[in-house]
């Protein structure tokens, strides 16, 4: 349920509270081992107050999903892309670093965080580069090579900071996806010939 700024404090807090027990599952377990049951007793409420807000969890997770996606495109809306990839690059790694451990499983998880976090692509995807009219002059198979090849480049890049214990700036991250995305390996040769340094 999408809160309004409406709904009376008790409402509010219920939400709150079964939306914070679901991210503590997620940071748990693979989604399709998240039962009704289960979350509700987290969140210390009965099962018919959930139904009364959510009907499946496959709602409350697309509420999560969208809350998400709709957050980030708030950062990127007025950029346009291919020209502001630079910008669009550090706007990712300035959001997702700011995220929470649900987010983290989401982006970093194989199984079924997989196919969420595709999901959530898919929409960023559609409501971005989308708009693009040099991205729509490609034929469908060079765009969908192209944003899978765009996407795992930041998403490799955040699950290596991660791993790594988080200890490289937004700076350094939206400075190697930069590379990467308008240098490709260009950067690593100098007047197009290898040298000692690059081969090191």
């Amino acid at each position: 349920m999408v809160l309004t700024g409406n709904e009376d404090l008790r409402v509010v807090k219920t939400i709150g509270g079964i939306k914070s027990a679901f991210e503590q599952l997620i940071c748990e377990k693979d989604y399709e081992k998240i039962t009704v049951r289960e979350l509700c007793d987290r969140a210390r409420i009965n099962k018919k107050t959930f139904y009364r807000y959510y009907p499946t969890l496959d709602d409350l997770l697309a509420e999560l999903q969208f809350e998400i996606s709709s957050a980030y495109l708030d950062m990127v809306r007025d950029l346009s892309l291919p020209r502001e990839i630079r910008k669009v690059n550090r706007a990712f790694f300035e959001f997702s670093c700011r995220q929470g451990l649900a987010y983290e499983k989401i982006t970093c998880s194989a199984g079924s965080y997989s196919y969420i976090r595709q999901q959530m692509i898919n929409k960023v995807s559609a409501e971005t580069w989308r708009r693009s009219a040099a991205f729509r002059r490609l034929d469908g198979f060079t765009q969908d090579v192209l944003l899978e090849h765009l996407n795992s480049i930041n998403v490799n890049i955040y699950r290596r900071w991660v791993r790594g214990g988080k200890k490289e700036t937004v700076d350094r991250l939206a400075a190697l996806s930069d590379r990467l995305t308008c240098e490709g390996l260009g950067w690593l040769t100098q007047d197009g010939q290898d040298t000692e340094e690059t081969r090191s």
